[in-house]
């Protein structure tokens, strides 16, 4: 089978599937990357909140009201 038509259509096909691999493959790597982000931002904002809560209950241990009774 030497007719470029047989070539025309292997060179379109390929292209088509290519795409639709090639599309794939980045939507799948978009949603890890989303996915890699989302649990770093809830990493830092336990973080944040552990920071902010040990702010609040160290200045009134550290303030000398309970040994001025």
């Amino acid at each position: 089978m030497k007719s470029p038509r047989w070539g025309y259509v292997r060179i379109i096909s390929g292209t088509i599937f290519g795409g639709i691999f090639g599309f794939y493959l980045m939507h799948r790597a978009e949603l890890q990357y989303k996915e890699m982000w989302n649990e770093r931002l809830k990493k830092y904002e336990e973080e944040l909140k552990m920071k902010q809560s040990m702010e609040t209950h160290t200045p009134t241990e550290l303030s000398g009201d309970h040994l001025a009774r």
